[in-house]
C-alpha cells in the first residue's frame, strides 16, 4: 500500500510540473488584480492533476479490489471538475456553476442517500426526517463553493486536502472501511505532491478545477462511508466528522458569508473579507497563514 501512495505522490509531482510548463507555453496564467494575493502572473489549473491522479487511482483500486464501484461519485466529480476547468479557462457565470454543482449533489444523494440523523451532544440522536435531502444537498453545494472561496493563498487548499485526506484515511481504518481509508490516503498524497509546487512562492495555482473537486469529494466521502456503517449511532456522527476534517474552511466561509450578508453586500461577488485574507493583509506570510490553518485542522 505504501508503494501505491508513493507512486501517487511521485506521479502528482511530475504531472503538476508538466502541466505548469504547458500552462506557461500556452499562457494559461492567473493575472494579478486588486483582489489578488499574488503579484506576478502564475500558471493555474494545476488541481486537475490532483483530480485525475486521485480518481484514476481510485477507479483502478475499485476494479482490482472488487469493491462496489462508486459510479455516481465519479460522474459527479467529473461534472464538478469539468465546469470548473471551463471556468479556469474562460469565465463561467455563477448561475451555471451552481447548476452543475447542484446536479452533482443530486446525483450523489440519489445514489448514496443523505445524512438521515445527527448526534446532538447531551441530547441524543435527532432524525432529520423530511429535510434529509435538502440538508445534504446544501452541505455538498456549500462545501464545493466554500473550498473554492478558501483557495486564495499559496498552499492553503492543498494543505487542507492533506489533513482531511489523512483524517478520512484514519477514519476508514478505524471503522474497517477499506475504500474510504485507501482513498483518503490517495487524496492526501496527490495533494502533497501538488503542494511542493504550490507552497509559497507558488509556481502554480490549484484553480477552480482542483478546489471544487476537493470540496465535492470531501462532502461526498461521508456518504460513501455511510453505506458501510450498520450502526445508527455511528451514522449519526458522520455529519460531525465531515465538518471536523474541514472545520476551519467551513468556519471561515460561513462567518464571512454571514458578515457580508448582514451588511447588505452582494455575497456572490469577489472580496477580501476572509480571515486568511485579512491575516495576509496584516502582514503574515502565505506560509504562516497556511500553517495556522493546517495546524488547526490537524489538531481538531
Amino acid at each position: 500500500m505504501f508503494a501505491i501512495y508513493f507512486a501517487v505522490f511521485a506521479i502528482s509531482i511530475i504531472g503538476v510540473e508538466l502541466f505548469r510548463r504547458l500552462s506557461l507555453k500556452r499562457e494559461m496564467l492567473d493575472i494579478p488584480n486588486e483582489r489578488s494575493s499574488h503579484k506576478v502572473p502564475t500558471p493555474r489549473g494545476g488541481g486537475i492533476i490532483i483530480c485525475v491522479v486521485s480518481v484514476l487511482t481510485f477507479f483502478i483500486y475499485s476494479l482490482v479490489s472488487g469493491e462496489i464501484f462508486p459510479w455516481a461519485y465519479f460522474v459527479g466529480a467529473g461534472i464538478v471538475a469539468g465546469i470548473s476547468l471551463l471556468d479556469d479557462l474562460r469565465t463561467i457565470s455563477p448561475s451555471w456553476r451552481i447548476l452543475f454543482h447542484s446536479l452533482a449533489a443530486v446525483l450523489a444523494i440519489w445514489a448514496y442517500g443523505g445524512f438521515e440523523a445527527i448526534l446532538v451532544p447531551f441530547y441524543g440522536i435527532i432524525q432529520i426526517g423530511l429535510w434529509v435531502n435538502i440538508f445534504t444537498f446544501l452541505w455538498i453545494v456549500w462545501l464545493i463553493n466554500a473550498y473554492n472561496f478558501m483557495d486564495g493563498i499559496d498552499g492553503i487548499a492543498g494543505t487542507q486536502s492533506v489533513t482531511a485526506g489523512i483524517g478520512w484515511g484514519l477514519t476508514g481504518l478505524f471503522w474497517g472501511i477499506e475504500d474510504v481509508a485507501f482513498y483518503g490516503g490517495v487524496l492526501a498524497m496527490s495533494s502533497m505532491g501538488f503542494l511542493l509546487l504550490n507552497w509559497q512562492p507558488a509556481k502554480i495555482f490549484m484553480g477552480d478545477v482542483g478546489s471544487a473537486f476537493l470540496g465535492y469529494t470531501f462532502a461526498v466521502i461521508p456518504l460513501l462511508a455511510k453505506k458501510h456503517i450498520g450502526s445508527p449511532e455511528a451514522e449519526s456522527i458522520l455529519p460531525w466528522i465531515a465538518v471536523v476534517f474541514v472545520w476551519f474552511f467551513v468556519f471561515d466561509s460561513v462567518l464571512t458569508f454571514l458578515k457580508r450578508l448582514f451588511r447588505g453586500e452582494k455575497v456572490w461577488q469577489p472580496h477580501r473579507e476572509h480571515i486568511y485574507q485579512k491575516l495576509v493583509i496584516a502582514g503574515f506570510s502565505h506560509s504562516k497563514v497556511t500553517g495556522i490553518y493546517g495546524l488547526a485542522s490537524a489538531i481538531v
